[in-house]
């Protein structure tokens, strides 16, 4: 499942593999509710970024060393 995840977030793989590895392991019902909740985990993100929403002080204290080192501070996003 989180090899799908990534595949489809990130193209951090092949999708069409990894929806048949799991759709395999678990079924189509379970694939399809597993793309739901990365479509929707997707554009929750989408939407706060999109918002300008903040990240919570404990949240940006708790991740800055690997937001610093994926570069995440400097997307368009934080700039707005």
């Amino acid at each position: 499942m989180l090899a799908f995840a990534d595949a489809a977030l990130a193209a951090a793989g092949d999708v069409d593999e990894t929806r048949s590895v799991l759709v395999a392991a678990l079924g189509s019902e379970a694939m399809t509710d597993a793309a739901a909740v990365i479509a929707g985990f997707d554009a929750i993100t989408r939407v706060a970024d999109g918002s300008g929403i903040p990240l919570e002080p404990p949240k940006a204290e708790a991740t800055a060393g690997w937001r610093a080192s994926l570069g995440i501070d400097a997307y368009w996003s934080q700039k707005v």
